[in-house]
């Protein structure tokens, strides 16, 4: 029997539906008497449907479970507490022929809350890893519970009826429904997971004080004046009172229940307070205390303590090093932050408790409300991840900021996001755009995106993200998106009563993908009944210095009454004679009684404050033209995003995945990085990759005679391990005619890469494509992010061109068309000064099969084609090459 090696990977923690968490990991061998306690406490009537008898030897049943050995029998297990007390076990069996035997077992106390679902679910991830497309299973009749299991995992079942039970089989490919299944079940338990912390009918702070400068004394005062209607409890281990309050010195001495602690201690206290919490049966921890995995090994170690105390009790934990958590719609402040902002429809998450602070402290200034924030410091358990399914339907909030520094599951992040926002805004400012992280880069594509921030930007363009430069531009999108409709359009007006400010608008319009038409003849001539005769009507709208609030107001309504345009940007410049807070009241005005949706930015170049009645219509204030019209340029962007329809990842005709599996298991058995020739060939023509045709020699008179069988033009190219740029080193001819100058050649280019520092070459003789645009496809495989697909301007100088695009695979239709069509170099291929048009559709069926390539096969690490040539009728790779390397983990 062939054992494989303990695959650590299996192993993660998952959220349940009520919020609680278990341990999943694969069964050891060691796990013979946890399996036999697991099953001796099992209900008789659980042991039935588990084994189809009511006694049996359980001894042998766990000793048959603990009997692993990773590759024909995966054993799963869930399990609870400091001592993995075992919950829950799955097991599949190989069977042959792409096909395992599944059965699963849960704690009568667990059943119900998704459990055997959820392993069901890990265990068809790490199936497909071992090429097991099938499972079958068989269900006792009257076993009602695991056959809604089935049913409910959106698996498609295959029911057959036989003498005293049902057979089932499914496959272990999720569907869109049963992706869309699990999502779900997730996005429910995540909702929970925050609830616990944002919705709370009791809180507990640890560590209250009223000694002035210190962050308990900061988050006592914070709490009791936040107007929090449930109980407060304080604790101190000195007792006494605080600000009227008596303080205990236990959590353990309350005597109301404790719902959620805060807990803001010396990190070494920190453990033992969590535990009392947990004994008292607290549904969520929010860790202020610093010391912990950001100091070094040591608060690693206690970290992963903390987490323990909090896995084994169900407790749900914000930080640790965080600065607290708050809602306004409750009265919540659990933050030591100096200032409280108003309440508001922003929900906001940041990795940073400074620039926590002065979020918190620029929302109030600007008037901007808040639903919620949240600090989650080190994300040792929710995380933003979590923070967005809760905002999701969280009826208080409209618009979800997000300021990260890292991300800790970016895929699933590209999962979550777009649905959110389909329903509400999420804006972005992500720190470290300098280095995505040293990538080692053996190809054209590895080179293009190494040291790049290319894939968050790929990430959030795909998730419909809005992403922000500065935190600066993250509030003038925020106060757009919170107060204004979405532009249905990129049409922008500029209502003025100074020339230079409206040009300058113009201007940014240009910069942000806007446009300022020319006004109708109507809508001029409504103007010109009111304005000035020295004003200007045609866009931008300069009223001139001496225009009147009435005047704007009037401007305005013309301008939001008319069709054509998308959104306005009103620019005030204090004259002598109108005053401001007229203008503002004027404008505010017309916005609170506009008929048509088209959001209005407002840019007062005035030292004095922002004025009242614009933000208390929700009208954003900029004080520079270019603010405002960003701002726009990124909602318009948004609004787009929006309104275009996503359809999941195709699955391209023809695939071979499983004949393309054993391809690569070959490769990986024989120790090959890079693949060669024949394998490339097969693994790409599994894909329907249309490779030139060609024929490997592995001597000179080889690639002759293939040469002369292949006949016509040739081309040659040298093939050694390593040998990535082969025109550099000599490793490539092109159009040679006749055995002899393909022999010629070959005898050349084996002393030139030979001289390169390379071995001696074996050759690729290859039919000659036409003439084409040349591109290059290609992936690199991200630690984080998984396989990053980029597309772009190919050829030799494709670094120096730098023409781009990248996106995250699984890419939809939609995602290869946008990729096309978003560079610089298109026009190429739509027929450029009278050039034919190529087939664009053929080189986006190459990025979707390259993409299904890398999404089956983790173990695909590097891949690049380059040239690929698109011709009129079709497209031909010219040059490819792949890398492969042992995948550490089923990608989530």
């Amino acid at each position: 029997m062939i054992t494989a090696e303990y695959p650590r990977e299996l192993e993660t923690d998952v959220v349940l539906r009520d919020g609680s968490t278990i341990r999943i990991r694969p069964v050891r061998k060691a796990d013979r008497d946890g399996l036999l306690g697991f099953l001796e406490a099992l209900s008789p009537e659980s042991r039935w449907f588990r084994f189809f008898s009511g006694g049996g030897n359980l001894e042998q049943a766990a000793a048959w479970a603990a009997d692993v050995d990773y590759v024909d029998r995966l054993g799963l297990v869930a399990t609870v507490g400091e001592d993995e007390r075992i919950v829950a076990h799955a097991v599949s069996i190989q069977m042959g022929g792409g096909r395992a035997e599944v059965a699963f077992a849960v704690a009568d106390e667990l059943q119900g809350r998704g459990v055997a679902t959820i392993l069901l679910g890990h265990l068809a991830a790490a199936a497909r890893a071992r090429d097991i497309h099938t499972f079958t299973a068989i269900v006792l009749p009257e076993n009602h519970r695991m056959l809604q299991v089935f049913r409910d995992s959106g698996f498609p079942l295959s029911v057959h009826s036989e003498p005293g039970r049902l057979s089932i089989e499914l496959p272990t490919s999720l569907t869109p429904e049963a992706r869309a299944r699990f999502e779900d079940r997730d996005r429910v338990a995540a909702a929970a997971a925050v609830a616990r912390v944002l919705e709370p009918t009791s809180i507990t702070l640890v560590g209250a004080s009223d000694r002035a400068g210190t962050i308990g004394s900061a988050i006592t005062h914070n709490l009791l004046a936040g107007g929090f209607s449930g109980d407060v409890h304080l604790v101190n281990r000195r007792g006494g009172t605080v600000g009227g309050h008596a303080v205990h010195r236990s959590v353990l001495d309350i005597a109301g229940p404790v719902d959620l602690a805060v807990i803001a201690v010396p990190a070494e206290a920190v453990v033992g307070v969590a535990s009392e919490c947990a004994r008292k049966g607290a549904g969520a921890l929010v860790v202020i205390s610093a010391g912990f995995a950001e100091v070094g090994p040591e608060g690693g170690q206690r970290q992963r303590d903390l987490l323990e105390v909090c896995r084994e009790s169900g407790l749900r934990l914000i930080g640790p090093n965080c600065l607290g958590v708050l809602n306004t719609v409750i009265g919540l402040n659990a933050t030591f932050a100096p200032t409280a902002p108003p309440p508001g429809t922003v929900g906001f998450m940041s990795q940073s408790g400074g620039v926590g602070i002065a979020v918190i402290e620029r929302a109030r200034e600007l008037g901007l409300g808040l639903s919620s924030f949240v600090s989650v410091g080190n994300k040792a358990d929710l995380s933003g991840n979590d923070l967005l399914r809760y905002w999701e339907d969280d009826p208080a909030t409209d618009v979800i900021l997000l300021y990260l520094e890292s991300f800790g599951n970016p895929r699933r992040f590209g999962r979550i996001a777009p649905r959110v926002a389909a329903k509400k805004p999420i804006l972005a400012v992500k720190s470290g755009r300098s280095a995505a992280g040293a990538r080692a880069a053996g190809s054209h594509t590895g080179a293009l995106l190494a040291a790049s921030d290319v894939t968050v930007d790929a990430l959030f363009r795909q998730a419909g993200v809005i992403r922000a430069d500065t935190l600066g531009e993250l509030f003038d999108v925020a106060a757009l998106l919170a107060g204004q409709p979405l532009p249905a359009g990129r049409s922008v007006a500029i209502l003025t009563n100074a020339g230079g400010p409206g040009i300058l608008a113009a201007d940014a319009c240009a910069a942000h993908g806007l446009d300022a038409p020319t006004l109708s003849a109507d809508a001029q001539d409504a103007l010109r009944a009111f304005a000035a005769p020295e004003a200007a009507v045609g866009n931008p709208v300069d009223l001139i210095a001496g225009a009147s609030a009435d005047d704007f107001a009037r401007a305005l309504r013309v301008l939001t009454d008319d069709a054509a345009i998308d959104a306005v940007v009103t620019i005030f410049v204090p004259p002598l004679v109108t005053r401001a807070e007229d203008v503002a009241r004027a404008i505010a005005g017309v916005a609170a009684q506009r008929t048509r949706h088209v959001p209005v930015a407002a840019v007062f170049m005035t030292a004095d404050e922002r004025p009242a009645a614009l933000r208390d219509a929700g009208v954003p204030v900029y004080p520079f033209p270019e603010e405002a019209v960003r701002a726009l340029g990124r909602a318009a962007s948004y609004a787009q995003w929006r309104a275009t329809p996503r359809a999941a990842a195709p699955e391209p005709n023809g695939t071979r995945r499983y004949e393309a599996a054993a391809v690569i298991a070959q490769a990986l058995g024989h120790g090959q990085d890079w693949l060669g020739p024949e394998e490339l060939a097969a693994l790409c023509d599994c894909y329907g990759i249309p490779l030139a045709e060609s024929r490997v020699a592995h001597t000179v008179e080889g690639a002759a005679r293939a040469a002369r069988e292949m006949g016509g033009e040739v081309a040659l190219k040298a093939v050694a391990p390593e040998l990535v740029h082969k025109t550099e080193a000599g490793g490539v001819r092109l159009g040679l005619h006749g055995a002899s100058a393909v022999r010629r050649a070959a005898r050349q280019m084996r002393a030139a890469v030979g001289a390169a520092g390379h071995e001696p070459p074996a050759y690729l003789v290859q039919r000659m494509a036409p003439a084409g645009v040349e591109m290059l496809v290609g992936v690199v495989h991200d630690p984080q992010f998984g396989p990053v697909l980029a597309c772009g301007a190919g050829g030799t100088a494709v670094e120096l061109v730098h023409d781009v695009a990248v996106r995250i695979t699984p890419l939809a239709a939609g995602d290869a068309r946008d990729m096309v069509r978003s560079l610089a170099t298109f026009p190429l291929l739509d027929g450029y000064r009278g050039a034919p048009e190529v087939d664009v559709a053929g080189v986006e069926h190459v990025l979707l099969r390259i993409s299904a390539l890398v999404e089956d096969h983790p173990s695909v690490s590097e891949l690049d084609l380059n040239p690929v040539v698109a011709l009129p009728d079709g497209v031909v790779v010219v040059d490819s090459r792949i890398r492969v390397a042992s995948a550490s983990r089923e990608r989530s």
